[in-house]
């Protein structure tokens, strides 16, 4: 079920990476996308090769929807503390 989270987050951040580089915004979101993505094909090898030696592809249980948020929770806060160092908006150089 992590892999399912992780790769709909990647998708979604893609997207408004895209949508915001056309409006000309910059709010780092590449970053978040690398990591999302970076995650989700490392979950998918792991999905692979658990799946190649007899297990399930994807795991639904609450353990495994609680690890997909955990693990998407983790990439926020990677993202916003790259957010805050580098501050494409100024805001904290106005203070």
């Amino acid at each position: 079920m992590w892999l399912l989270i992780l790769g709909y987050a990647a998708v979604i951040t893609t997207a408004m990476w895209y949508i915001g580089k056309a409006e000309g915004e910059d709010l780092c979101l590449n970053y978040l996308a690398v990591i999302l993505w970076g995650a989700t094909i490392m979950f998918f090898i792991d999905s692979l090769f658990s799946y190649l030696k007899g297990e399930g592809f994807i795991e639904i249980s609450a353990e495994a929807i609680t690890l997909g948020f955990s693990l998407l929770l983790v990439a926020l806060i990677v993202w916003l503390f790259i957010l805050f160092i580098r501050d494409p908006k100024k805001v904290f150089h106005k203070i």
